[in-house]
């Protein structure tokens, strides 16, 4: 049996990796929060998994446990934190305890400035009408997925939203520097008013290290509308291929979308270049898994868009 404790289980990201691993056996999960809201507190609960008090207690942190998990907003000084790293205890952050969980996964990780989450919405619902299991972990709930994370021992598949923000008070990578992925999308960079990068260059060397940290013969989809990732593409590792995209061909008539392929025109259910540019995405990403165009037309014409439930 696997103990792993999480400090600051009542963050977002964290109470859905903590139930997502109390469902997999041999592992017993407990945590640790100052405060816990509605609606977590009620989703912890449900799942056997809220704290029988708030706050921090050092003899919860013993030398028995597999592992330690800290959210993005446990601070350094933590007193649990601190006692982890008095016994020597393995401490993982949020994106290092999904990488160890997805090692022997194929590990496809969806990033950019935009559209992540219709993406990997679109390729688990391909996955799911041809009744491949996969593991995901994404940063919205959408509607029809009861939890954010997904951590299976049989699925060969892992799609991860990956995020530029940092890792943790003691890791200042950012989160999706930990994914190494195996296919990789990228969506755009494109720096928005709250970022605090202080220039472009410094906003875009960390999806330059991720390309740089993607495993050996990986594959990357990138926007190549955007000028920025036009660049990095140019500097890839030799053992890279990578696939550009853009809006996916289309006509309007009597005001639905129609994908045009070689075969037929495909009517969908969504509009709009955002959406073209996303499906486009999703169906590249698809084809490197094994899924062939055919299949995925099939099935995204009933693909009616997400909604997010939180």
């Amino acid at each position: 049996m696997q103990r792993v404790h999480f400090i600051s289980i009542g963050g977002v990201a964290m109470h859905n990796l903590a139930i997502a691993i109390s469902k997999k056996n041999n592992f017993q999960v407990t945590g640790s929060d100052d405060e816990i809201a509605d609606p977590i507190l009620i989703r912890l609960k449900e799942n056997n998994l809220l704290p029988d008090k708030m706050g921090w207690f050092t003899e919860k942190i013993s030398k028995n446990l597999s592992g330690v998990i800290i959210g993005q907003l446990t601070k350094s000084d933590n007193p649990e934190l601190v006692r982890a790293k008095e016994l020597g205890l393995k401490i993982y952050s949020f994106p290092e305890f999904i990488y160890q969980q997805t090692r022997s996964k194929t590990r496809i990780v969806i990033s950019g400035s935009h559209g992540k989450t219709t993406i990997i919405a679109m390729i688990l619902f391909v996955l799911k009408k041809l009744r491949m299991d996969a593991d995901y972990m994404i940063n919205n709930q959408i509607e029809g997925y009861e939890n954010q994370v997904k951590l299976t021992y049989d699925s060969r598949i892992a799609v991860l939203e990956g995020d530029v923000s940092q890792t943790s008070p003691i890791d200042i990578r950012p989160k999706f520097h930990l994914y190494k992925p195996h296919i990789a999308v990228l969506t755009g960079i494109e720096m928005v008013s709250e970022e605090k990068s202080s220039t472009v260059e410094n906003y875009v060397e960390p999806f330059q290290k991720f390309t740089d940290l993607m495993e050996i013969q990986g594959r990357l989809i990138y926007f190549d509308g955007d000028e920025k990732l036009n660049a990095i593409c140019h500097t890839l590792r030799r053992d890279i291929v990578s696939f550009p995209y853009n809006i996916h061909e289309n006509v309007i008539q009597d005001g639905v979308t129609y994908l045009v392929t070689k075969k037929a025109n495909i009517p969908l259910k969504i509009t709009g270049d955002y959406n073209l540019q996303n499906l486009n995405a999703a169906r590249l990403t698809c084809r490197q898994i094994g899924i062939s165009d055919d299949q995925f037309y099939s099935i995204i014409t009933d693909f009616q868009g997400i909604s997010k439930t939180n």
